[in-house]
Order: C-alpha cells, then structure tokens, then sequence
C-alpha cells in the first residue's frame, strides 16, 4: 500500500520574516487508494473497530508521533 504522507519543498523568498520550513508534509487519505470494496476484507472486532475510528485494518491511518509532542494522543487509544 502507499504511504500515507507527501512531501514537498516550498519557495523560500530571501526577504520572508519568519525561519523557513525547507519540507512540508500532508496527509493523503488511505480510501483514496481503494477503489471498490473487495469482498471479504478484513475487519477489526467491534471494540477495536471503536478504538480505532475504522471497520477496516486497511483505512486505519493514524497520525504519527510528532518529536517533543505531549504523549497519550497519537491514535492508539493512549
């Protein structure tokens, strides 16, 4: 399956006032990269379905652990 982020490059002008951030990042959602629905995916059972926001193993999509963050949201019911 593909990777869940993109990255890319800005223009950095020589005048802007603020320090430059050289790679940005987005999030592409994982139902993008599934057409239809295949028969007989698999499926989390209903209290991990809960936990997780999603039915289907392959449409969880959390979001990674930023360094320095404050832990317990990342996610994974924490």
């Amino acid at each position: 399956m593909n990777s869940g982020f993109r990255y890319y490059e800005p223009f950095v002008g020589p005048f802007d006032p603020c320090p430059p951030i050289r790679v940005k990042s987005y999030n592409v959602p994982p139902q993008l990269f599934i057409t239809f629905q295949p028969p007989d995916l698999p499926q989390y059972t209903p209290h991990e379905a809960l936990r997780r926001g999603t039915l289907w193993p392959s449409l969880y999509d959390p979001y990674p652990q930023q360094p320095g963050s404050a832990g317990g949201t990342g996610g994974d019911g924490g």
